[in-house]
């Protein structure tokens, strides 16, 4: 797999982490008193002190494959090939591919043009021998 392709994924990876991550603490946030204009929130029953250690040890848990993540996706980056030369090398090597390119693409237009007229030369000895057989003729 390529740079760029392992450089997508770890932005994925990130992005999923980091939306789950989000989730997780959402959900699992106690509830607080926004305004002493509105009643107290209910207690949670179920926040026993296993929940509460394994709620406080989740976001320890989660941010550090977050951290991982992006220390990955900085490796990654680094491992890119430095542009050589500037700007200026670099629209040069551009024009150089482009040109490159197009003399490519005219010589596979040539080998089109050839193939689709070896087709038609075919599509028509294909028709004659067809019409040979349908009359019971011998081949000129």
């Amino acid at each position: 797999m390529d740079i760029i392709t392992q450089l997508q994924e770890q932005v994925n990876t990130i992005a999923g982490l980091a939306f789950n991550t989000f989730g997780t603490l959402q959900r699992d946030a106690p509830p607080v008193r926004l305004s002493p204009n509105y009643p107290e929130p209910p207690a949670n029953p179920s926040s026993a002190a296993e929940d509460a250690a394994s709620l406080a040890e989740q976001p320890k848990l989660m941010s550090a494959a977050l951290v991982n993540a992006a220390k990955q996706f900085d490796l990654l980056v680094a491992a890119l090939p430095l542009a050589e030369g500037g700007e200026e090398a670099q629209l040069k090597r551009i024009a150089e591919l482009q040109a490159e390119n197009d003399a490519v693409g005219r010589e596979l237009q040539k080998q089109l043009e050839a193939a689709d007229k070896e087709l038609k030369q075919v599509q028509e000895l294909f028709r004659q021998a067809t019409d040979n057989c349908l009359n019971l003729k011998k081949p000129d």
